[in-house]
């Protein structure tokens, strides 16, 4: 699945990528949600982040990709498929997180990424594909839009 584009090319995370996965979901963490939900531990990347991404790279259920230039990660895919439930009765791939360092945005490198996650969807017998963002987050939303996924649902809240 190795995907080649003259500033990154896209392809499965191995275990030597988990200290650069860790790097871009910290930064995914205090970009994102460090702006936008106060409830979110900003940290948990770098406590937790190794080990749940070297458990993820054997895991068919999970999808880890990464985006590398010049033999240096500049961005990361992680995905997951889950059966249907009685309710759901459909199985559906969830991207979980994505992140571009700022300097490689605009290069299709996470456009590349989200093509990679969807053809893996596609494989692993997905008839869904879903993606949350922050309602704060527009440039997430447009992005997620512009590769084919539309809002089919809001969740609202409150802090109490």
């Amino acid at each position: 699945m190795t995907d080649h584009h003259e500033d990154a090319a896209v392809r499965p995370a191995v275990l030597d990528d988990v200290p650069a996965l860790v790097a871009c979901s910290a930064a995914l963490s205090a970009e994102d949600a460090g702006a936008r939900d106060a409830t979110v531990d900003i940290n948990w990347p770098l406590e937790h982040g190794a080990e749940r991404f070297t458990s993820g790279v054997d895991d068919p259920s999970r999808l880890l990709l990464v985006a590398e230039r010049g033999g240096e990660v500049v961005g990361h895919l992680a995905g997951a498929v889950a059966e249907g439930t009685a309710m759901r009765p459909v199985k559906v791939a969830t991207l979980v997180s994505m992140y571009v360092r700022p300097e490689h945005r605009g290069a299709r490198t996470g456009t590349r990424l989200v093509e990679g996650f969807l053809r893996w969807a596609k494989e692993q017998g997905a008839q869904e594909a879903e993606v949350t963002a922050y309602a704060a987050n527009g440039d997430a939303i447009r992005f997620y839009e512009r590769n084919g996924f539309t809002a089919r649902l809001v969740t609202s809240g409150v802090s109490l």
